[in-house]
């Protein structure tokens, strides 16, 4: 048999006093909503892992000196653990394959350590200083952590710096129908 206790805790009868000492103490509840975040956000990897997803977005870059371009119609793709956001004319695609993840309530954030930069001739590892990708993966709008901007539903959002002072931002909005 199984008991569900108030918070939730499903144990079985010989493990209920175990969880009682531990909910007294007051560390359960947090250890198993860390635990918790933990799993889900290792299934939403391996999920966007899994799945091959398809969107449009804008790129905005600006260069050190100033100057301004924008892509419209930029293509999103999450495919094997990898999003890859290529331009319109198909001229450059920025590759982010490697980065630590974890969840702000329902928005997903990486913080991403490897990335690369394809115009053509192979890709060439980028040399940023910072950046950051907020995913929603919810079919709800979802606040972004200390600001009032608002992700769409499946909304994605990247920023990141260069060394050497280039900034390139990314909204868009996933396509969750593709696999």
């Amino acid at each position: 048999m199984s008991a569900f206790d108030r918070r939730g805790c499903e144990v079985s009868d010989f493990l209920a006093q175990k969880c009682a000492a531990l909910m007294a103490h007051g560390s359960f509840g947090r250890h198993m909503i860390r635990a918790a975040a933990a799993i889900w956000a290792a299934m939403v990897f391996v999920l966007a892992g899994s799945l091959t997803a398809g969107a449009t977005g804008t790129v905005h870059v600006q260069q050190s000196d100033g100057s301004m371009q924008a892509y419209p119609n930029a293509t999103i793709r999450v495919s094997n653990k990898t999003l890859r956001i290529t331009t319109a004319d198909k001229k450059g695609t920025l590759v982010i394959d490697k980065a630590a993840c974890s969840f702000i309530g329902a928005v997903m954030r990486c913080l991403p350590y490897n990335m690369t930069l394809d115009q053509g001739g192979g890709a060439t590892p980028l040399d940023f200083q910072r950046g950051t990708v907020y995913l929603n993966p919810t079919g709800d709008k979802q606040p972004l952590p200390l600001t009032s901007k608002q992700l769409p539903p499946h909304g994605i959002m990247l920023s990141l710096t260069t060394k050497i002072g280039t900034i390139v931002n990314v909204t868009g909005t996933i396509d969750q129908e593709s696999k």
